[in-house]
């Protein structure tokens, strides 16, 4: 009796209007993914030909490339001292931004009250995710380049700049990781005698790092690629000397890569598209690493 009634009751609906908007809003998105997808083809695809060019065209050894410093022959330029200055920055960049971020967000969301001042911080953290790059090299040029420091244009005035730009970024990735971890595991630590930080250290945390690795990751992808901060505190174009540590003038693949991009020679096009590709295989080897570790938490947890 009741499904007449509803039969009855729905009999005058026509529906066909909605499905129709359901079906044109479906392919819209489905569009827009291919858009993006064809779009990110054709760049691989032109970045890869122009490598291609600089090997069988102009006869750019892979070694020599690897192994060579810059130069303003481009017969004789190299990429090595990019990519330990690259090295350098991550190096440093991590240890300024990991622990500090990981750190900030355990007393956030441990330790903090609920209140409006953290809920204040929070939100002012989200928004300085989506703040430019550059405006982190503007700080750091400003405070610690030509400030009272006077710490010079150095990597690690470099990874300085790049830590802040990626720590909002960490902090709210672990900040949900850590929230994702259920109260019943934290109450249940306690129960068993543990201090609050004993239940962190030793529960929360390895229950919440392959969301921190996670976070992490995506703010490296993020750092690797930026060129704008570093340009900002004096990045060294045209490297000729390889850093070997943390005051050593900055260079970076990025910046190398927008010099010989901007270069009136077309030699220095597809040394600058072979750059990229060697700088995405870096990237993706970070990644590779990074998922591994992250599987190896997720197995031990």
């Amino acid at each position: 009796m009741s499904t007449d009634t509803e039969d009855a009751l729905f009999a005058d609906i026509d529906l066909s209007w909605e499905h129709a908007k359901n079906r044109a809003f479906m392919w819209l998105c489905f569009l827009s993914s291919v858009v993006g997808l064809v779009a990110l083809a054709f760049l691989i695809g032109d970045v890869l030909w122009e490598a291609t060019r600089a090997i069988t065209v102009y006869d750019t050894e892979i070694r020599h490339f690897l192994t060579s410093v810059g130069s303003v022959n481009p017969e004789r330029a190299g990429f090595y001292a990019a990519i330990m200055g690259s090295v350098w920055l991550m190096i440093f960049t991590v240890l300024f931004a990991f622990f500090v971020g990981v750190g900030a967000a355990i007393y956030l969301e441990e330790y903090a009250a609920n209140n409006r001042l953290t809920r204040l911080i929070e939100a002012n953290l989200a928004n300085l995710a989506g703040v430019p790059s550059v405006v982190y090299g503007l700080v750091c040029l400003g405070l610690l380049v030509n400030g009272p420091p006077d710490m010079g244009r150095i990597i690690l005035v470099g990874a300085i700049s790049l830590g802040l730009l990626v720590m909002p970024i960490i902090i709210v990735s672990a900040m949900e990781a850590l929230r994702a971890v259920p109260d019943g595991i934290r109450a249940g630590s306690q129960a068993t005698g543990a201090t609050k930080w004993q239940t962190i250290r030793r529960v929360v945390l390895p229950a919440a790092m392959p969301g921190i690795i996670t976070g992490t990751i995506l703010a490296l992808a993020r750092a690797i690629g930026e060129t704008a901060p570093l340009l900002m505190v004096g990045a060294l174009v045209g490297a000729r000397h390889v850093p070997g540590g943390p005051f050593d003038r900055i260079t970076a693949m990025t910046v190398t890569i927008f010099e010989w991009a901007f270069n009136f020679q077309d030699h220095f096009h597809v040394l600058a598209a072979l750059g990229i590709v060697v700088l995405l295989l870096i990237l993706l080897g970070m990644n590779g690493i990074a998922i591994y570790i992250r599987h190896r938490y997720e197995t031990e947890v």
